[in-house]
């Protein structure tokens, strides 16, 4: 999804749209890139897209980027159409895609534009709905095949599922301020989590910071390691070591990327020079010392294992 800079209209006239749509499926059908669902509002649009050649990024730049090109064109303008890179949301093959498609197709009935699905031209619920040959181009087999077994009954199934109010969960996942980049259940988003943990830090990639454990998940997983309650790890005394402290300090800082004021905030630490201290202590017992090291690796071991339980 996208929207236009400073929420400005990426939509002036139906002939903006057309270049759109022309656009998109320029990209559908020559990268791969299999288009499910799609809603054009007036200042965003929503996407349901399938990549199987791992191209997301490679598609998105050519359809914001020629469609920019296209749109300053027609209207003599020049400058940043959108408001900057994509949001992309990963979703998992379940009941989830179907509710996502739900979710885009009803964008203008939430808005107030229309009352009735099929009097809006600037959505794939034609396509669903018609069955005419004009949209081929539309991958709808798969969530098709998730509504009805047989094909004589899809389109009414899917009619009765469009027309029921999005659920209460994808109500909640879509108001949130900061969406996240996981829609799924808990065992999918563990999947991810695990097969994509080395990208968590990737400075290219923001999203991926999504699959890092947060602060209080580290900090449970050194509790659990060195027996000690959180008031125990809390604890500070002059002069006195705290390893468990110093080590949930020093995986915090590197796992979640959070800044040194930010892993303070999790121990009521105000200085983030402590929290550096703290940090690089650890970091040069790693280095010298096999035991530390080999804790540290049995925090994270212990901390995988209780996201699983979750």
């Amino acid at each position: 999804m996208n929207r236009g800079r400073r929420r400005a209209d990426i939509f002036l006239s139906d002939a903006d749209r057309c270049d759109f749509l022309q656009v998109l499926r320029e990209t559908a059908e020559g990268w791969r890139f299999e288009v499910a669902a799609f809603c054009l509002m007036s200042n965003h649009y929503h996407l349901l897209v399938h990549t199987p050649a791992g191209n997301l990024a490679r598609c998105m730049r050519h359809v914001n980027g020629v469609y920019t090109q296209r749109f300053n064109r027609r209207h003599n303008v020049d400058g940043q159409l959108f408001r900057g890179r994509y949001k992309a949301v990963l979703v998992s093959e379940d009941s989830h895609l179907l509710e996502v498609l739900r979710y885009i197709h009803r964008n203008p009935l939430r808005a107030g534009i229309v009352e009735n699905l099929a009097d809006y031209s600037w959505s794939s619920h034609q396509g669903y709905h018609s069955g005419s040959a004009e949209w081929k181009w539309l991958h709808t087999e798969v969530l098709f095949g998730m509504l009805a077994a047989k094909d004589r009954n899809r389109h009414a199934a899917y009619l009765d599922f469009v027309y029921r109010d999005d659920s209460a969960e994808i109500e909640s996942f879509y108001a949130k301020k900061n969406l996240p980049s996981v829609l799924g259940n808990d065992s999918f988003k563990e999947m991810v989590r695990e097969k994509f943990a080395h990208l968590r830090l990737h400075g290219e990639i923001p999203e991926a910071r999504d699959l890092a454990p947060d602060g209080d998940a580290i900090i449970d997983a050194v509790c659990r390691n060195f027996g000690v309650s959180r008031e125990q790890l809390m604890a500070s005394r002059r002069g006195k070591e705290n390893l468990a402290k110093d080590m949930a300090i020093y995986l915090i800082r590197r796992h979640t990327g959070e800044t040194l004021t930010e892993v303070g905030q999790h121990f009521g630490i105000d200085n983030y020079s402590t929290v550096s201290s703290a940090v690089e202590r650890v970091k040069r017992r790693e280095e010298a010392d096999k035991r530390v090291n080999k804790a540290l690796e049995k925090v994270m071991r212990g901390l995988n294992k209780g996201q699983k339980r979750t």
